[in-house]
């Protein structure tokens, strides 16, 4: 929409260079989708106290996060355990299947189970 030269608004600068501006900043403030998750699945090789360490390490959760996730990964059998993009995903999981074994368990022998998933 057009308005006639005097009756511009005040707060409108004339000065087509800050017009620009104010749309680059808004194109860098995007942010991309968060379309991907991590799923976490059980088994019997690991403690709460290895799967804590782990998210909190990992994921960066929260000690009390991590542990709701525990319970829900030994209650259910899988948790969502990070919400990202592709990559992002990608690197939260290859941290998760690299953790190694449980030192508490001598039959633990790898890393817990995970992938990506798209939503």
């Amino acid at each position: 929409m057009t308005t006639p030269e005097n009756s511009k608004p005040e707060n409108v600068s004339p000065n087509p260079e800050s017009e620009s501006e104010s749309e680059a900043n808004t194109e860098t403030l995007a942010k991309p989708a968060l379309n991907w998750k991590v799923v976490l699945f059980n088994d019997e090789e690991h403690t709460y106290d290895y799967v804590v360490e782990m998210l909190t390490s990992a994921c960066n959760l929260a000690r009390e996060n991590a542990f709701r996730c525990a319970v829900e990964v030994d209650l259910s059998g899988r948790t969502v355990v990070f919400y990202g993009t592709r990559g992002d995903c990608e690197g939260v999981c290859a941290k998760i299947m690299a953790y190694g074994p449980d030192h508490r368990l001598p039959q633990s022998m790898s890393s817990m189970n995970a992938e990506v998933q798209g939503l």
